[in-house]
This record gives C-alpha cells, structure tokens and sequence, in this order.
C-alpha cells in the first residue's frame, strides 16, 4: 500500500506546475515586473485553484447550485487575499440541479450507453422502460396516425446518425479517393433526406416538439457530435417539458439503426433533476482601488458559467483561474495601482454574453473610463493572438505594454493592427461594441473545438498548467502596464473596415445587445 500510494501521489505532483530557474530576457528592470515574475513562477496557484473549481465545484451552469457556490468561493479567496470582493445580482434563471443519468440498452441485447441528461431538462420520477422509434418517413395522415400510436409512451431519435463516427480528417488520410467520396455523398443525403422529414412533420423546431410532447412520447434521444473521437455536445434544453438525452455520436448510430431496421430497440432510463424555481444570478467584481486615476479602470475579465456536459475546465475555467491568479498577483506585487483594476467573472456567458453585458449596462462609469479590457476564454494554450478590435491608435499601447514582459511570455504572440471588432465570441465584445478597448486573448488551439468546447471531455486532465501559469503573469503584467500608461487609449475606430471574407460585403461595427436578465427572456 504504501509503495502504491507514493506513486500516485507523484503522479498529481507531476500534474502541477513546474517552476523554472527564471527568465532569462527581461526588458526591464521595473521592479513591479520582476515581482509578478518571481511570485508567478515560484508560488503559482493556478494548479490548486483549478483542482478546486472543477473537479470539487465542478461543471457551472447557469442556475445551479454550482455556479452559485463558485461565485461565493471565489469571492472567498479574493477576501483571504486582501482584495475586496463581491457578488453582484443582475437578474434570474431557471434553478436547476442535475442528479444522475444512466442509460442501458435492455433490448434486442443489453448495454450501457454513454448518455447524459441536458441542461435545464425534467428529469424522470424514476427508471422507465421503453422502446425507441425514429421520427416517422412519411407525413401522411394514415402513416403519422400509426406513428403516434406506436410512438406513444416511447423515446423519440431527434437526429440524423452520422455517417460515421471516426473523424473525417481519418478519411482524408486513409480512405482512397473513391471511398472518401462516397463517404461525403452518404454524409450528405443523409442529412439532407432528415432535414427533409422532419420539416415536414411540423414546419419548424418548436412545432415538432409540441407534436411529440402532445403524442405523449417518454422523452427524446438527441446527439450533438463535435467531430472528435469520444466528443459530444451537451447542450442546453431547448424542447420543452419532455425529458432530453444527448447521447454519444456511437450508441446514437446504434440506437438509430436498430431502429430504422425495426430491431427493437428498447431502454431503460433512469435520469434525475431538481427544478429549483426562479434563483438569482450573479456576476462576481473584485477591485483593487487606483489612487490616482480611481475613475479609469483596467478590467481583467472571463466568464465564470459552464456548460455542464464535462467540468467546464478550458471553457472557461482557465480563464476563471487566469484572471484570479493575475488579481493576486497584482496584489501583492501593486498592491497601489494608479487606476482601478477589476476583475469581472461572468455569468451566464453561453447564454449570450449576458453577465458582461449587464455589467456593462449597469456600470457606465466603468465603459467610459475604461483603459483597457484584458478577456480569456479558449482554453488552455498560449496567448497567440490578440486583435486591437479597430481602434486605430491602440496598438503603440499594446505593445509597450507587451514589450515590458519578458520574451518567454510574448514572442509567439500575433498583434492584429488595427485589426477588426469581434462580434459576440465572448464577453470582451460586452464592451468594444460600445467603443471601448476591450481585448480577447486568444490561445493556441491545442484541438479546443473538436475535443473540449462544449463537449463532455472538458476536464481538468486536458489543461496545461505551464501556459495556464504563463498567461496569468503575462496578465498581471499587463493589468499593470496598461495601469501605469500616462496616456489613455483613444477610442478612435477605424473608418473603412474590410470585406467579411464569406460575403463580401463590408464588416459592421458590432452593436450592444440587450442582456437577457431571466429565464424568459430565452425565448421560454
């Protein structure tokens, strides 16, 4: 036992930052740098603030209880480092709380498939037993009269199966020219012939749905497949009152193809939520009080929500645990900054920015004395782009503010000048529709999109805790800089932006929209 427990305790050692020796291309010898350095590199806690939030925490969906003991944890450790903080209402959810899912297939052979509840979906009163039909081939009123029949008490297959379930870069490499071919045209006449069927069952998304919860079906099978080996996404409820399942791209072929071979299908569903009512949500603001241009504000920003098909690790809870590693940092190496430094940790951000932008409605003072915002929100690379979002005198700060971190930190780092306004990526667009400097710090992909955002393999296995550490300096560093500047940065746009590169037509400038402050407001 003993030699057992040493070996996996080196390897969660292992697991944790490596601190090296120490930079060896320093610009400067701003003392402020040097120490954001030295505390960053040598007593990093990114590794244990990770750890806490997603795998104790955990995944962080709007109106749960976990988002809500998230807000109320980080607000606890800005305190226990000396940075005042609090957790500021900006409207109401769904309250909602996952219990657990387990799906088998008891029917024509037994099989526990990779399934989850979604978000915000009723669950189950307890374990039911039911068959499983795809949605019907025909609209006619004798086909669709049998359907329901049949239908009636059962799970319903929302989607098309995919073709395949092996990633299409895999086909390209080793599939001959004709096998490739014919592998796109069965892909596409399959989706073309269920786009086909389903539109003509109801017309529309909601119409179909208002149908089946009106047949009286047990619950709805769905699958969102990102393109990755094991990946799925796991989305939000969408459907209404019936209880929905996102299943692997995997045992959703399966279940589809016993079905449409009429092979019968059957399950068993045990699948369990709380409806928790209407709660409060939250944004949580720290603030590190300037003391000599307390009116101009540099804000570090990301959002805090998830979805929760996963722990919601780089989407976005490296950027959860960048911005509050870089507040304390700043903390201790400035702790007096000449302006007001904040952090904003969002919610509701998968929402539609919601959080950010209500902060942004709700805090004029803060758009219009806005030096500089420093977003992050795509997992766990190294910052590698950066757009000065169309303000054309932006980047001579940008870079100066750059320049004084050292080259570790910064030499791979491309600098869009003057570059174009984001639309609503993420929550600095909160704040540059507005006209305000606001910055998303894009990392490397390390397959972000096909792998972890939004699917069920966000996890904290997935992060590199070295870039993790990296961004959070170079934040601080940042913050800092951009803190100290004696100039304020123009809100000066560019006046002919270039052509969307899809259509041609020129790109516009980004226009604030409303946030959405309740659960009704999302179109229920």
């Amino acid at each position: 036992m003993a030699a057992a427990m040493a070996t996996a305790g080196a390897v969660v050692a292992g697991m944790a930052v490596a601190a090296p020796a120490g930079a060896q291309d320093f610009s400067t010898d701003d003392p402020v740098i040097r120490a954001i350095w030295t505390e960053g590199m040598e007593r990093s806690q990114v590794y244990p603030l990770a750890q806490t939030l997603l795998d104790s925490i955990g995944p962080r969906l709007t109106g749960t209880p976990q988002l809500t003991s998230a807000h109320e944890w980080l607000v606890e450790r800005y305190r226990a480092w000396g940075v005042e903080a609090e957790n500021e209402q900006y409207g109401t959810w769904k309250g909602w709380e996952r219990g657990p899912t387990h799906v088998d297939l008891i029917e024509p052979r037994v099989r526990t498939l990779d399934a989850t509840l979604v978000a915000w979906s009723p669950g189950l009163a307890g374990p039911v037993e039911a068959g499983v039909v795809a949605l019907p081939a025909s609209s006619d009123a004798e086909t669709l009269a049998r359907w329901e029949r049949e239908a009636r008490g059962k799970f319903v297959l929302l989607a098309a199966p995919e073709a395949s379930c092996r990633p299409v870069d895999q086909w390209e490499e080793f599939a001959d020219e004709a096998a490739y071919d014919a592998f796109v045209a069965r892909r596409e006449a399959a989706e073309a012939a269920w786009r086909e069927r389903a539109g003509a069952l109801a017309g529309n998304e909601a119409g179909l749905f208002a149908w089946l919860a009106d047949v009286g079906v047990a619950g709805l099978l769905e699958s969102t497949w990102s393109g990755g080996y094991g990946a799925r996404r796991v989305f939000g409820d969408r459907y209404g009152q019936l209880p929905v399942l996102s299943l692997s791209c995997e045992d959703y072929g399966l279940l589809f193809r016993l079905a449409e071979n009429e092979q019968g299908p059957a399950l068993r569903v045990d699948a369990r939520a709380r409806d928790l009512g209407e709660v409060p949500v939250f944004n949580t603001v720290a603030t590190i009080r300037g003391v000599e241009r307390p009116d101009e504000y540099v804000l570090l920003s990301a959002h805090l929500d998830s979805w929760d098909g996963a722990q919601g690790a780089a989407d976005n809870g490296t950027g959860t645990v960048i911005m509050a590693e870089a507040m304390r940092l700043l903390r201790l190496a400035y702790p007096n900054p000449k302006r007001t430094i904040l952090v904003g940790h969002w919610g509701s951000e998968e929402q539609g920015l919601n959080g950010s932008r209500a902060f942004a409605a709700d805090h004029p003072e803060v758009v219009e004395g806005l030096q500089a915002a420093f977003n992050q929100d795509n997992g766990t690379g190294a910052i590698a782009r950066v757009s000065m979002q169309g303000l054309v005198d932006a980047g001579p700060h940008f870079i100066r503010w750059l320049g004084a971190a050292p080259r570790e930190l910064t030499a791979d780092i491309d600098i869009d000048v003057p570059g174009t306004p984001g639309g609503g990526g993420s929550d600095y667009a909160a704040f540059t529709c507005y006209g305000a400097p606001s910055f998303g710090l894009w990392s490397d992909s390390w397959d972000y999109g096909r792998y972890l955002w939004h699917t069920n393999l966000d996890t904290l296995d997935k992060l590199s805790f070295d870039n993790v550490r990296d961004n959070a300096i170079l934040i601080a560093m940042l913050a800092y800089m951009a803190s100290e500047d004696p100039s304020f940065v123009s809100r000066e746009r560019r006046e002919v932006m270039p052509a969307d590169r899809r259509t041609g037509a020129p790109m516009a400038w980004p226009t604030c929209g409303t946030p959405m402050r309740r659960w009704s407001d999302f179109g229920r």
